[in-house]
Formats: C-alpha cells, structure tokens, sequence
C-alpha cells in the first residue's frame, strides 16, 4: 500500500483501509525519502521511535502526576509490558498511537493546569493526529472525560468535539468498509488478559493516597485510561465484536503509572523485590516468546517456501480465501512459475488490497483446464467463506481433483491436488 502511488492509494482506501489510510500516506512518505535504505528497517523503525516517545511520555506524566521516580518507574514498567513490546516490533501504526495517546494525555494535564488556549490546542492537535492514525483512538476521549475536574470540562468538552469533528469524514468512509473487521470475534483470552491487568491496575490504585492537591489525581487518570476505552469497545462488541487488544494499546499507559506509583510506595526494598519476581516469572518468558516465529498469527516466509517445494512450473494455485493472496506478495519470486487461476485483476491494478477475481464460471473453467493445483489455505477448523467463487473452489476440487499432499505451517496450510493419477 506504501509503494502505490498516491492516486492509486487514494482510490484503494475509497473501497477498503480508510481507517489506516493516514498511517499508509506517513509511510508513502518515509519510502520516498528514505528510498535506497532497508525496506525493513524503513517499515519497523516508526514503531521502535514511537514506543521510545510513548515510554518518555509515560515517565514524564508519572513524574508531574506523582513524583520523579514513580514516573521513572512508571516507564520502566511500559517499556518491559508484552504487548508494548510486541508493536514496538511491527511495521504498524499501533506503537505511533499509543505514543500519540500518552502525549495527549500530558498535554491534558499541562491544559488543566494552565488554562491556555495554545495548551488546549496542542491537546486537541494531538488526539487529532493520533485518532487519524486509528480512529479507534477516539476511545481515549471517554478515559480523559473522566480525569479532567469539572472546572475545565466545557473547555474539554470543546477541544474534544473539535477532534470528533475532524474525524468524522475518515469514520463516515470507513464505516462502509465494516465488512474488513468480520473477522473479529469473541476472543474469550483477551478479555481474561484485560480482566486480569484491569484487577492489578485496581489493587495498586488502592494503594495509592488519595487528595493529593494536583489538579488531575493520578489514580483517577491511569485507571480511566487503563479501563474506559476497552470498557467501551467491549461494549460496542455486544453489537458487533469489535474487541482487538492492540485496539487499545494505549490503555497499557494506564497500568504502568499505577503498577510505578505503587512500586515507589512501597519504597526501594519492596519495589525491587517485586521487579525481580515479577520479570522473572511474567516478563522474561513474554519477552522471549515475543521473539519468535511462533508467536505471530502466520509465517509468510514458510508459506513461501512451502509453496516452492510443493509445486512446479506452469501449476495451478488458487488462494482458499482469496485474501490468503497476501501471503504472497512479500515473495512474488516464490509463486512467478504459477498460474493464479483465479486471478481477474492483481491488487495494485485493480486498486483493492488483494486483487480481485474472475466469475464462478470462468473459475471453473481455469481450474478443470488444470493438471496440478497448489491452494494455500486458512488452518484446518477455521470458518469457510460461503462466497459464491470460494465455494466453485472447493467444489472442484473434490469432485475433479484428489489430494496428493497437505503440510501445515505456522497460520496457512498448503495442499497439492492433480486430477485422477497425476499425483
């Protein structure tokens, strides 16, 4: 999407990803100034810089909200939580808004103290940009509703529809693109994890004193922020599911201020004898798991590979469902011997995220021309697309194709079929 060039990505986000779209003009940019550098190292460092700001921000709000080194311990926890660490690893816009999220914050605290107009809209610019990046940032709103006093709430109040108005041209897009989160559903360990931070967020603010004379209590904006803006996605999700944890990245700000506070009340002694235990056992293990294959959703780089070894020049491949394409477009050398069947219009030219394809019948007629075909397909118990070309798929291929091999990798399987003795 960062190499299209702009007319070309203008038109794809009219038809999908308007929600990323200001995330995929950053890095259009950073691709053309940064040209001949690594393409990794262009797609990565974004997220590495944003989780160092966010992990600066959260040190410097501790520090106004409850002292120097409950801040700098604030940010010692940030930086070693698991998802932290894991979207300060990849190439999206997660990390950026999180950083975004926690120096809105700030400026938030800074507004209610000063009463400027220039600080209020150093806020609203902030939540702006972040909730641009993702709208689902907005969120946050709902957790500085609760932390800011009522003496300055109208003016909250107004610097917060600025920023809903601002967003409402992407929201209105990207509400017709709702389809792209069917995917989501009742994930039954993410509401566990949140659960279980939620209730350690809750037992270190009761720890905390109360009345401490700031004009924003610590305890009241970190748990606000911990626990508002999923409390409310998990709402919506009664609707429609909408709950991702990386959703809500920010809220990890939240839990990290009340675990420093905590650690710096319970003095040097205590605070180091928890950090120990705490790393030991939870971080260290998630940090490690972080650092492996294993630990994301697929492996492109094995399915790659394995579509290599399993076919031959001039097969077959088709893509079971069609958005499984993507796997490919990282490695096009790896399927350039193939004919993709399916295939109407590649994503670029058809300005579309994963291409699209021809009609059932002309599906049909590719697929029975064929001697061998690859599929590369979601892992074995996953749902089945009831799309009328998804179905044409699997219905040739078991009654004109046998099967002559199937590995599982890591998130994809990759098949062999042939007609009848051609295996």
């Amino acid at each position: 999407m960062a190499h299209r060039s702009l007319p070309d990505l203008w038109g794809t986000l009219g038809d999908a990803d308007a929600v990323h779209g200001a995330y995929y003009l950053l890095m259009h940019a950073l691709y053309a100034l940064f040209g001949d550098a690594d393409p990794l190292l262009v797609m990565r460092l974004p997220s590495v810089l944003a989780t160092a700001a966010a992990t600066a921000g959260v040190i410097r709000l501790g520090h106004r909200l409850a002292g120097p080194q409950a801040g700098l311990l604030a940010g010692f926890v940030f930086s070693l939580l698991p998802p932290v660490q894991e979207y300060a690893q990849e190439g999206r816009s997660y990390a950026l808004v999180c950083a975004l999220v926690v120096w809105a914050t700030y400026a938030l605290v800074g507004a209610v103290a000063a009463r400027r107009s220039r600080s209020w809209a150093g806020y609203g610019a902030l939540m702006l940009a972040a909730c641009l990046l993702h709208e689902f940032a907005v969120l946050a709103l709902a957790a500085h509703a609760v932390a800011v006093p009522r003496a300055v709430r109208r003016r909250w109040a107004v610097t917060a529809a600025c920023v809903v108005v601002g967003l409402a041209p992407v929201a209105v897009l990207s509400t017709g693109q709702s389809q792209q989160v069917g995917w989501i559903g009742f994930d039954v360990v993410s509401y566990v994890t949140f659960a279980g931070v939620a209730a350690l967020g809750l037992a270190c603010a009761r720890v905390l004193p109360q009345g401490t004379g700031r004009a924003v209590d610590l305890r009241t904006a970190a748990l606000s922020l911990l626990v508002a803006p999923s409390a409310v996605l998990m709402l919506m999700s009664l609707l429609q599911p909408l709950y991702v944890a990386r959703y809500v990245l920010f809220g990890n700000a939240g839990a990290a201020l009340l675990v420093g506070a905590a650690l710096h009340r319970a003095g040097r002694a205590g605070w180091i004898r928890v950090a120990v235990v705490a790393t030991v056992l939870g971080l260290v293990p998630g940090a490690l798991h972080l650092r492996d294959s294993a630990s994301r959703i697929d492996d492109v780089t094995a399915v790659a590979r394995t579509v290599q070894e399993m076919s031959g020049p001039g097969d077959g491949i088709l893509y079971m469902p069609l958005r499984r394409r993507v796997w490919s477009l990282p490695y096009p050398r790896a399927v350039a011997d193939l004919r993709d069947l399916a295939l109407d219009r590649g994503p670029h030219d058809s300005r579309t995220l994963y291409g699209t394809e021809v009609s059932p019948s002309d599906l049909r007629t590719r697929m029975i021309a064929a001697t061998r075909i690859v599929t590369v397909r979601d892992p074995a118990g996953q749902p089945l697309d009831a799309f009328a070309g998804e179905t044409m798929k699997r219905d040739v291929l078991r009654t004109h194709f046998e099967e002559c091999a199937t590995r599982a990798v890591h998130g994809a399987r990759v098949t062999a079929y042939a007609r009848p003795g051609h295996c």
